[in-house]
């Protein structure tokens, strides 16, 4: 997370633009006269919490996020924006000190020993004698030899030294290999290999970037099973998930995430085309791999062993995970008409359990249709916990209901759909035999005696980052790494009667200045792309570019089908876009007004807002059919693909 959007998690947009707008709440958005124009007739200022964003349906026609709002408000540059609004939310910035970029030089030094020694694991499988057996165990796994080159599978021999010498040879020094957790000093002096007639699993972050190795054991006695590289400067078994850096596009498309057990279960779903599934490595979830996830997809199903699923340990990273999810704020009147605020859980997350003794990789090398009918069948985590709490117990003990219900509380008050809430609150006291009213939790909110104190404290919780579309995070890296693909969308655009991809189509400030540089500079590709993005650009906005383009692997960029997808992508965003324009211009014009004829800007001009947004909608729904209709015929498309493939 850059501290761009560190600082627009932290802060609330009601909060900050409530303190010169004289906000009014109606529905789940706020209204109010815009600040840069002068109008005391109708309020066609509006913010979107959900969004984090405002928009000015009257004579500016603009909007943005907090950063553009305080930038036209207070006549400040972004830098100036972004220091005072760091200062507000208590983020610390700073330059990249010599130390961190000589710590950098070492990082990408020992990234490069790692990439040297899975050629040497690879050579090691496919052409000796004794790599044969690794071979023969992946292949007895079902793995094409497609899947085992594409995952970089290879075979440590059993040997004291022969990595070692390998590394050696290519300039790699005895320090340098301790560093990277691939040899083990002896106690009595010197060092050998850490790996020894094991199959060698690389294990990169989500970048695509290598940090270490998993080895698995191919004789029975051999132990442990599994053995990992040690904790060190590049590999933090807690802070990766396997497959992440494969999973995360497919995870972005079908909007879901799929935490399973081990490698193989990653490998296994991967070949069989269910490229959504990633492993924390038989390390406990933990609030990093959650939130890692939820930039991608917020809803998640954990895909658990019978054991697991059935375990009272296994809450406890459930816990986390819900800890760690963003949280929707809803207005509640109390009993006594004050207004509170409730924090419901902005995710979904289900629990899926495997039959007794079966692996994902088994089931899916069983029965294709097996995994998305296990999919299918996960249980929303209230009735998963529900199942879990109550094994074993006596129901019939008032005890018992108590400590039940004390247990089912927080997940029942975290549902953010009402019907489903109240749902939930019937069947378990239909299960446990006591009244619904004693499931309904305690006020987590704050009373307040007047709307404006209840926004900002309900600003404590409510967040905003996570709504970002991981689509436009995409889409800016694609057009960073290659910006011919830039024209080629504006020429699919063109042939639908589209506009041209332009900074609005982004959400955010930085991500809008990005791509404002990088349509600039795709029309100049003859005087570099990199030097006239990155020397237009603030520091922090910079390294938030740096940061989507390293995303982009150059594999990736290799791969035929790249063109499509990144169409794809864009489209999609247009289309969200247009969606979001037009709901919010329905609501706006939903909200009564105290004159229905024309209105003055303040400069003499007189207009009707309410013909204006009819005509836009006509605009928009237009623009909005002709994208219908080419994502309509690039699905068509794939489908006739998978029909032909099969």
């Amino acid at each position: 997370m850059t501290v761009i959007d560190e600082i627009k998690d932290r802060l609330d947009a009601v909060e900050i633009i409530g303190e010169t707008v004289k906000l009014r709440k109606t529905g789940k958005n706020y209204t109010g006269f815009c600040p840069f124009h002068h109008n005391t007739r109708t309020p066609a200022f509006v913010v979107f919490p959900e969004t984090g964003t405002w928009r000015c349906f009257g004579a500016c026609n603009d909007g943005g996020d907090i950063f553009k709002f305080v930038m036209q408000k207070e006549g400040w540059d972004f830098p100036e924006a972004l220091a005072r609004l760091a200062e507000r939310a208590g983020v610390e910035l700073r330059p990249h000190t010599e130390a961190e970029e000589a710590q950098d030089e070492v990082n990408e030094r020992l990234r490069s020993l790692l990439e040297t020694l899975i050629t040497f694991y690879r050579d090691q499988m496919l052409h000796t004698p004794a790599g044969q057996k690794a071979l023969v165990y992946l292949q007895g796994r079902d793995l094409l030899d497609q899947t085992i080159a594409d995952f970089e599978l290879g075979y440590a021999p059993e040997s004291w030294d022969a990595a070692m010498n390998y590394l050696r040879e290519k300039g790699y020094s005895p320090d340098e290999m301790t560093r990277a957790g691939v040899v083990s000093e002896r106690d009595s002096g010197g060092c050998y290999d850490r790996f020894r007639h094991r199959v060698m699993i690389p294990i990169r972050d989500g970048r695509g970037r290598i940090a270490g190795f998993g080895a698995r054991s191919l004789d029975k006695d051999q132990l442990p099973k599994y053995l990992n590289s040690p904790q060190n400067q590049l590999f933090d078994k807690g802070r990766i998930l396997y497959g992440l850096d494969k999973a995360r596009k497919e995870i972005r498309k079908q909007d879901q995430a799929v935490i399973v057990e081990g490698y193989l279960d990653v490998i296994g779903l991967y070949q069989a085309g269910f490229m959504n599934a990633v492993s924390p490595m038989g390390t406990a979830l933990n609030e990093f791999h959650m939130r890692t996830l939820k930039r991608y997809s917020r809803r998640i199903v954990l895909a658990l062993d019978a054991d697991a699923a059935g375990d009272k340990g296994t809450l406890r990273g459930l816990s986390l995970a819900r800890e760690s999810m963003d949280r929707e704020v809803e207005p509640v009147f109390t009993v006594k008409g004050l207004l509170r605020y409730e924090s419901r859980l902005d995710a979904e997350i289900r629990v899926a359990a495997l039959p007794d003794g079966v692996d994902p990789d088994e089931l899916v090398a069983e029965s294709r249709e097996a995994w998305p009918a296990l999919l299918e069948s996960a249980l929303p985590v209230v009735s998963y916990v529900f199942q879990v709490v109550t094994k074993d117990l006596n129901l019939e003990d008032p005890k018992v209901k108590a400590q039940v219900a004390a247990e089912m509380i927080p997940l029942i008050e975290d549902v953010s759909d009402r019907v489903e809430r109240e749902a939930y609150r019937q069947m378990i006291a239909r299960k446990l035999q006591i009244d619904e009213r004693s499931l309904i939790g305690s006020s987590r909110g704050r009373l307040a005696g007047n709307l404006r104190t209840a926004q900002a404290r309900a600003g404590q919780v409510h967040r905003f980052s996570g709504k970002r579309s991981a689509q436009e995070d995409f889409c800016l890296g694609l057009f960073l790494r290659q910006p011919e693909l830039l024209t080629m969308i504006n020429n699919r655009l063109r042939a639908l009667d589209l506009e041209d991809v332009s900074p609005g189509d982004f959400m955010g400030t930085d991500r809008q200045m990005i791509a404002s540089q990088v349509i600039e500079a795709a029309r100049h590709q003859d005087q570099g792309l990199d030097e006239r993005v990155w020397d237009r650009l603030d520091t922090d906005v910079a390294e938030a570019a740096a940061a989507l383009r390293d995303a982009i692997s150059e594999d990736e960029l290799d791969l035929p089908q790249m063109r499509e997808e990144a169409l794809f992508s864009f489209l999609m965003i247009r289309q969200k876009n247009l969606k979001t324009r037009l709901d919010a211009i329905k609501f706006k014009l939903e909200q009564p007004t105290e004159d229905s004829g024309t209105v003055s800007d303040g400069e003499g001009v007189q207009q009707t807002p309410t013909r204006d947004l009819l005509k836009e909608i006509q605009t928009l729904l237009s623009g909005k059919k002709r994208l219908d209709v080419a994502l309509a015929q690039r699905n068509g498309m794939m489908q006739d693909g998978m029909v032909s493939e099969r």
